[in-house]
């Protein structure tokens, strides 16, 4: 049969997605569908759901419209409603009760899951007997950017489906489409790293604000202006501002919900309304804090290789003079150590640490590190001047 053009444009998952496609084949009760962010997931989650719907319906292409439209009763779309983690309460009725029941109209029941890294341990557990033991009509599809963090109990139980990061040119070429500038679009197709999400976060809206506010933090250290400039605060500004986006989101859809509800139930609900609005409120807040630091890391990383004589491969392709400029004289050793610093801030995010406090933190052991750097090359310097 022909795939849809949401499976069939990637190789790993046309092969394994289609066998479950072929006429009188069944398909396996969970696949893991991992990759990098703005690969295609869900799309070929949505494809695949969708041609097993409409398979025996009385109407396929209605069935298959539904499935991808998200109105088919026989398809649930489960994400995390934790700031940073999937709860029990997202799996246990729409997924671990709801797999018992029979299909309302399919000969399937799918269950699809994003971000199944963030499950935490209760909602684990709970998912757990229902991969371990699955209805005949159950599928689950998984979805995750970081396979390695989908603990192993889970992943154990799932068929792999792999997704390729997308090549930076054919990132930098939707860009382009977009009116994306061609520098920057290529600029931002490298620091993608093959995450489509990534790219039209840094390249389109206000992405290029983030980007040069996330520049300027990088910079100030090198500078050793952390003190005057304080770099950390337009980073929270605008992660604030997301989050103020994401809070007033889900505000409008609760408020849209109280309209079809009884008065009775505006208490209880208006509750939850206001948990799942401050969770993603944080939510938004860490995505863009995170977005930021990995520029930054991806900046120190570019001044190590320009320091190094290898400024071809630098990700931040249209800052070839500021870059030159803060590599003169760096010691890639520091830069690499900066980038490791970046990098375990990211990792604290989740943990409910002071965004402020940690991207001020962050902002003086960097200046500490590479001043420090800078001051013992300038003395290696004279020193070899002066034995000359």
């Amino acid at each position: 049969m022909e795939l849809p053009p949401a499976i069939a444009a990637h190789p790993h998952a046309a092969a394994v997605l289609g066998a479950a496609l072929a006429v009188g084949a069944r398909p396996s009760h969970a696949y893991l569908f991992h990759g990098p962010a703005g690969t295609g997931k869900r799309a070929a989650a949505r494809a695949f759901a969708a041609e097993l719907l409409g398979r025996d319906a009385r109407d396929p292409a209605n069935a298959r419209l539904r499935a991808e439209h998200g109105a088919h009763p026989d398809l649930t779309w489960v994400v995390p409603s934790g700031a940073h983690e999937m709860l029990r309460r997202d799996v246990d009725e729409p997924v671990v009760a709801a797999a018992a029941r029979t299909p309302f109209e399919a000969a399937w029941r799918i269950f699809v899951l994003e971000r199944a890294d963030t499950l935490n341990d209760e909602a684990a557990n709970r998912l757990l007997k229902t991969l371990e033991e699955p209805a005949g009509f159950v599928v689950l599809l998984l979805l995750t950017d970081q396979p390695t963090l989908v603990l192993p109990t889970i992943a154990s139980r799932c068929q792999p489906v792999r997704f390729e990061p997308v090549p930076a040119e054919r990132l930098a070429q939707r860009l382009a489409e977009q009116g994306v500038a061609p520098a920057s679009a290529a600029a931002a197709a490298r620091l993608a790293l093959g995450d489509g999400e990534r790219a039209a976060a840094v390249a389109l809206g206000d992405g290029p604000q983030l980007r040069a506010r996330a520049e300027a933090f990088a910079r100030a250290p090198v500078k050793t202006a952390v003190g005057a400039e304080r770099p950390w605060l337009p980073l929270l500004g605008a992660a604030r501002e997301r989050g103020r986006g994401a809070r007033e989101e889900v505000e409008a859809a609760v408020a849209e919900e109280l309209e079809l509800l009884p008065r009775k139930e505006h208490r209880r609900r208006i509750t939850e309304g206001a948990e799942r609005a401050r969770r993603a409120e944080r939510r938004a807040e860490t995505e863009t804090l995170d977005l930021a630091l990995g520029l930054v890391a991806l900046w120190y990383r570019d001044l190590a290789c320009v320091a190094a004589g290898a400024p071809e491969l630098a990700h931040h392709a249209d800052r070839a003079a500021e870059l030159a400029q803060d590599a003169a004289g760096a010691d890639p050793v520091a830069l690499r150590t900066a980038v490791d610093l970046v990098e375990d801030t990211r990792a604290r995010l989740v943990l409910n640490v002071s965004y402020e406090l940690a991207c001020e933190a962050l902002g003086y052991r960097l200046e500490s590190l590479l001043s420090a750097s800078s001051s013992s090359s300038r003395s290696s310097r004279r020193s070899s001047v002066g034995s000359g």
